[in-house]
């Protein structure tokens, strides 16, 4: 299963956000999908998107979730230096 995420450029987001978004998202997914190789990407694009390739519909819909949790507790693990 394949995972991506691409962000509005228009989103203003801190230096390292998009890494660490995608470290965060992955070791998260990795938890419920334990089998998941881990194969997440975030980069900037034109609009968002989720997009999971190789997963069933049941699977993208938990992923959705996963990144709305991970996206809404960004203050608990996103630190800035």
């Amino acid at each position: 299963m394949r995972i991506e995420v691409t962000i509005a450029k228009t989103t203003a987001l801190p230096a390292g956000a998009i890494d660490a978004l995608a470290n965060e998202l992955s070791r998260r997914i990795n938890n419920y999908f334990p089998e998941q190789d881990g194969q997440v990407t975030v980069r900037y694009a034109s609009a968002n998107n989720l997009s999971v390739i190789g997963g069933a519909k049941e699977d993208k819909d938990r992923i959705s979730e996963i990144l709305q949790e991970t996206w809404e507790s960004a203050d608990d693990w996103f630190i800035t230096d």
